[in-house]
C-alpha cells in the first residue's frame, strides 16, 4: 500500500543511501517497490532483479551457445524454444512484482500477460517440436527424469496460465471478482513453484543423452545459472500480496 506520498509503505523515504550496518545490502524482502511516476520497465531491474536477469539470460546464452556451436537438427528447436520460453515468463514475473497501486497492477498485469503470451507460445511450440520428434523409431516417452518433469511443467504452466488469464479477465467463472480475489494468493504462489518447477526441468536437461553424448553443457554451469534466477526472484515477493505482514 502507499502512503499519501505515493512512496510504499515499507519503504523508507529518508534512509536514501545510509542504510545501517544492520540492513540487508540488497534490501530486505519485499522492498522492490515500484515508485509513483516511475516506468513500468524499470521494475525489470528493481532490487534483485540484476541477479535473476543474469541468471536467466546466462542460462539462455548457455542453451542457444550449445546449440549453434553443433549442427543444426529437427530437435535443435526445442531447447532453443523452451529456453527462450522459460526468459519471457522470467520478465513476465519480474515486470509485475514490484507493482502496489491500482494503476500499477493494472499495467504490471497487462504486461504480465503480454510476457506469457510470447513466452507460452514459445513453450508450445517447444512442446510440438519434442511430441513430433519423438513419433520417430528408437524415442521412447517419460523414461528421464527431464522428460518427466518437462510433461509437469508444461501441464502447470498452461494450468496456471489459464487460471490466471480467467481470474482477472473473467472473475464471474469463480462466482464474481470479490470470489476470483481470494484466490489470487493461490495462483501467486504457485507461479513461484511453476517456476522452480521449469528451472529443475532445465537442470535435468543437462543430464540426458543428448546432452552427455552431444552438447556437453556443464550441469554445475546450468545449475548455478538456475539458482540466480531464483535468488533474484525470490527475495522481491512481496508477503503482503499472501495476506502476511512482513512481522510475521
Amino acid at each position: 500500500m502507499a502512503s499519501a506520498t505515493g512512496i510504499p509503505e515499507n519503504v523508507n523515504p529518508t534512509a536514501g543511501d545510509r542504510a545501517s550496518e544492520q540492513e540487508p545490502l540488497l534490501g530486505r524482502r519485499g522492498d522492490a517497490s515500484q515508485m509513483d511516476g516511475e516506468s513500468i520497465w524499470l521494475n525489470l531491474w528493481l532490487g534483485t532483479a540484476p541477479i535473476a536477469q543474469a541468471g536467466i539470460w546466462i542460462l539462455a546464452a548457455i542453451i542457444w551457445g550449445a546449440i549453434f556451436t553443433h549442427d543444426l537438427i529437427f530437435f535443435s528447436a526445442h531447447p532453443l524454444l523452451n529456453s527462450a520460453g522459460l526468459l519471457f515468463v522470467t520478465q513476465a514475473a519480474l515486470v509485475l512484482q514490484p507493482t502496489h497501486t491500482p494503476s500499477q497492477k493494472r499495467t504490471g498485469t497487462l504486461l504480465h500477460f503480454l510476457f506469457h503470451i510470447i513466452g507460452l507460445s514459445a513453450l508450445l511450440s517447444g512442446l510440438i517440436i519434442i511430441e513430433i520428434n519423438k513419433r520417430g523409431p528408437g524415442h521412447a516417452h517419460f523414461e528421464s527424469p527431464h522428460a518427466i518433469l518437462g510433461l509437469v511443467f508444461y501441464i502447470t504452466i498452461f494450468l496456471q496460465a489459464v487460471v490466471g488469464f480467467t481470474q482477472y479477465y473473467t472473475p464471474s467463472l469463480y462466482g464474481g471478482l470479490d470470489q476470483a480475489k481470494k484466490i489470487w494468493k493461490f495462483h501467486r504462489a504457485s507461479g513461484y513453484i511453476v517456476a522452480i518447477l521449469g528451472l529443475a526441468t532445465v537442470c535435468a536437461s543437462s543430464w540426458t543423452t543428448y546432452n552427455l553424448n552431444v552438447l556437453h553443457m556443464e550441469h554445475w554451469a546450468v545449475i548455478v545459472a538456475s539458482v540466480l534466477v531464483l535468488a533474484g526472484v525470490v527475495p522481491r515477493i512481496k508477503l503482503e500480496k499472501f495476506g502476511i505482514s512482513r512481522g510475521a
